[in-house]
């Protein structure tokens, strides 16, 4: 499995990123993805989780209100809409996969490289 994560820049407090989550490789069945972030200094930490399908989420209490995971099964991608950002969300952004479990808000088996997102106050 690849993923590759795309989306990140530089983007004023109050503004808006939209981050993309390419998957790749062969499964029977699809995967659940999440978000994770790593900030300047920080653990990395679980922001959200969609399952397979789309029709779950879980959203980390940072986040939610403001971003939004969708998923294009068709184009293979995932989606994290980011609104409303605070210098708070800056941070490397990780996608990652897993095909045995529906929400993985941890240890996921699959990782992506990260795209930046910065926030500036």
């Amino acid at each position: 499995v690849q993923l590759q994560a795309s989306g990140g820049g530089l983007v004023q407090a109050g503004g808006s990123l939209r981050l993309s989550c390419a998957v790749s490789g062969r499964t029977r069945r699809g995967y659940a993805i999440s978000w994770f972030r790593q900030g300047p200094g920080k653990d990395r930490e679980f922001v959200v989780a969609i399952n397979w399908d789309g029709v779950s989420t879980w959203y980390a209490n940072s986040v939610k209100g403001r971003f939004t995971i969708s998923r294009d099964n068709a184009k293979n991608t995932v989606y994290l809409q980011m609104n409303s950002l605070k210098s708070d969300d800056t941070a490397a952004y990780y996608c990652a996969a897993d095909i045995n479990r529906e929400l993985v808000t941890t240890r996921p088996t699959y990782w992506g490289l990260g795209t930046l997102v910065t926030v500036s106050s």
